[in-house]
């Protein structure tokens, strides 16, 4: 089921509501623009569901040889996450910087995630965090039991937006991988279905 109100059409699907620029807007990362800027810029680490602490550390001795020495240094001192201002579990970030402590880089500067690296080489079962997998999506676990997907807005991103113009795009789309394993394939299919009904609305 979908309503409108003054934030435009949310689409319901069982407990879960969509914002309509989730099915509308277009979205595709061009990290050849931004060379993966998100994992060091940000007002905190990156955020984290309860259960990922614990794969963190079950599988950091197999990725943090890939972080930088800083990195290890925060994560080996402090933990593997953090509590920001709001009280919310983040990745932790490096002292005196917005750098996640779980960043990679280049030889040209460029950013990769050391979590996601590790995993698409083999070498560890747990992907990146899915708060990270899913952006421009934000997901908010409101007081009524219900989860709000959202999109995200970063300057960073303006080259993905319009790359996903370019290439027609749309940002569920985009996140089809995300979306099912963090929803299921029931609730990706659904919202296909809502996409298209929204967009002809």
């Amino acid at each position: 089921m979908s309503s409108r109100n003054r934030f435009g059409t949310i689409l319901q699907i069982g407990d879960i509501l969509v914002s309509e620029d989730v099915l509308t807007e277009w979205f595709a990362c061009d990290y050849q623009a931004c060379k993966g800027a998100c994992c060091i810029i940000g007002d905190s680490g990156a955020p984290l569901e309860e259960h990922e602490p614990g794969q963190l550390e079950e599988d950091y001795d197999s990725f943090s040889p890939l972080m930088s020495p800083r990195g290890r240094a925060k994560a080996e001192k402090e933990g593997f996450f953090s509590i920001d201002r709001d009280g919310d579990l983040v990745t932790p970030v490096v002292d005196g910087s917005e750098e996640c402590a779980y960043t990679t880089f280049g030889e040209d500067g460029s950013c990769f995630c050391a979590i996601e690296r590790c995993f698409l080489s083999g070498g560890c079962k747990f992907n990146k965090p899915i708060s990270c997998r899913l952006y421009p999506i934000r997901v908010k676990k409101l007081s009524n039991g219900t989860i709000a997907l959202n999109l995200h807005r970063w300057d960073i991103c303006a080259a993905a937006f319009e790359k996903g113009k370019r290439d027609g795009t749309r940002v569920y789309e985009f996140l089809r991988g995300p979306l099912t394993d963090a929803f299921g394939k029931e609730f990706y299919d659904a919202l296909c279905t809502g996409a298209e009904v929204v967009r002809q609305a």
